[in-house]
């Protein structure tokens, strides 16, 4: 499943009322650090269809960023059942980032 973008008027449609988890990064363009986690969230979408994974570029949908206080970027939430149930921020290695998953 292909990284889907995440806006707020989406926001609840495709996370709150999600009956699986989902997994949302939230960057910038402009982040180093973010262009060096982009493609491990991609494999992790494509590699793991039971999650929805999302991203949220924080310059664009700054209010949805500041709705869960996104103090650096990147930063990985996950929610399940709607609620954030936990997050990483920075760079993570792929397999910290399952490790979240499947947590739930």
């Amino acid at each position: 499943m292909a990284v889907i973008e995440l806006t707020e008027a989406t926001f609840n449609a495709e996370v709150a009322e999600s009956s699986t988890p989902v997994l949302v990064d939230f960057w910038a363009s402009w982040c180093g650090p973010c262009k060096m986690l982009t493609p491990v969230v991609h494999q992790i979408a494509e590699e793991n269809p039971q999650i929805k994974v999302m991203s949220v570029n924080v310059d664009d949908e700054g209010e949805l960023a500041r709705r869960f206080n996104i103090m650096s970027i990147p930063t990985l939430i996950l929610f399940n059942k709607g609620e954030a149930v936990q997050q990483m921020v920075g760079v993570q290695p792929k397999d910290a980032i399952l490790q979240m998953i499947q947590s739930v």
